[in-house]
């Protein structure tokens, strides 16, 4: 038996299924909730399965929706990497796109997403705001963001890449020096490096069964990088996301087992669904932040 294929419906329940609810999903598509709904109600009908199931104010999938989403994800990421392809050879793609992360992420991860858009859009200008603050994005202070939040206006768009995890670490030098803790209740012998505000950032340690005492952050900066290169010259122990640790190979993890997890969002303004530029960067970044 075949079924009729319309990318449009696969796309509106790929969309629903990476949000969580049908309203959601229209913001992201541009698509009104109740269009969205008829495209869902209509692939249901032409399949003759039950995709969604109400919980509470969103949608949960079913058994049947879990197993075709597996297969419909693959496709999405197929048909971008196409389009992106060929939107990349457009001469039209060209102007100033800002992004702005971390700076730690803005020195490590994102040269290699901007080289991915340089390929494919020679024309286009990246420049990349390495700050540490929320750039606000409905005052163009940037065209992009990536956060460890999700915003709640209404005009910007927001997509969850990948729940990334960050670990403690320390040098090899420090670790010779002082020891390698081998629990929780060992860290309190030892010196930590702080990101910015030092109570805060105790406080949020904390919070994820880290208990230490302000008094431990001998050294710190408001500076990512600062604070990362303080930790690789042995001057204390930093949690640090993996995907940046994995490219300093002379510092190691301690207490594996206590990890903290934290959501990686991309988001941009409306205007992507009619910005060929910011299409293709939001894309990219996406592809490359996935992967880490």
């Amino acid at each position: 038996m075949s079924y009729p294929f319309d990318w449009n419906r696969m796309r509106g329940f790929l969309a629903t299924a990476d949000e969580g609810s049908l309203s959601a999903a229209a913001r992201v598509l541009g698509l009104t909730q109740p269009t969205l709904s008829r495209q869902i109600a209509a692939l249901e009908d032409e399949l003759g399965l039950m995709l969604f199931e109400r919980v509470g104010r969103g949608l949960a999938l079913t058994a049947a929706g879990r197993e075709m989403h597996r297969h419909v994800r693959d496709m999405g990421a197929a048909a971008d990497r196409v389009a992106l392809t060929a939107l990349g050879q457009s001469q039209t793609i060209e102007g100033v796109v800002r992004i702005t992360a971390s700076d730690v992420l803005s020195a490590v991860l994102l040269p290699a997403a901007v080289g991915r858009i340089r390929a494919l859009a020679p024309n286009l200008v990246i420049d990349v705001i390495a700050a540490n603050d929320l750039r606000d994005l409905m005052r163009r202070e940037a065209d992009i963001a990536i956060r460890h939040v999700r915003p709640d206006q209404p005009d910007l768009v927001a997509r969850l890449i990948c729940e990334a995890r960050a670990c403690l670490f320390a040098s090899r030098d420090y670790l010779a020096t002082r020891g390698h803790p081998q629990s929780l209740e060992d860290l309190g012998q030892h010196d930590f490096i702080s990101f910015g505000d030092t109570p805060r950032m105790a406080a949020y340690l904390r919070e994820t069964g880290i208990d230490l005492d302000e008094r431990q952050f001998r050294v710190g900066s408001e500076n990512g990088l600062v604070g990362w290169a303080l930790a690789k010259a042995g001057l204390g122990i930093v949690p640090m996301d993996e995907a940046i640790a994995k490219h300093s190979p002379d510092m190691v993890r301690i207490l594996p087992q206590t990890s903290i997890s934290f959501p990686i969002w991309l988001t941009t303004h409306r205007e992507i669904h009619t910005s060929p530029k910011i299409r293709l960067v939001f894309d990219v970044l996406a592809e490359v932040l996935a992967q880490r």
